[in-house]
């Protein structure tokens, strides 16, 4: 992992085309803006997890089910 120390109005770059910039520090709280290219999916990590776990979820289908499933096809 990079550890990196900004001030507000400082920036980060990422490849070329990906930039993070410091908007506010209030307390234990950072306003963060990210530019980045439209076809990149930006998302907090903790939304990211809940849909990843949903995907699974849903992809977890028992033997049971699908022999239920294809019995009925």
């Amino acid at each position: 992992m990079l550890v990196l120390t900004r001030k507000i109005n400082e920036s980060i770059i990422i490849e070329e085309d990906i930039k993070i910039k410091i908007l506010e520090v209030k307390g234990e709280k950072v306003k963060i803006g990210i530019i980045a290219p439209k076809h990149l999916t930006i998302l907090r990590d903790e939304l990211y997890q809940e849909v990843s776990q949903q995907n699974k979820k849903a992809s977890d289908i028992s033997d049971k089910s699908l022999k239920e499933l294809f019995k009925n096809i």
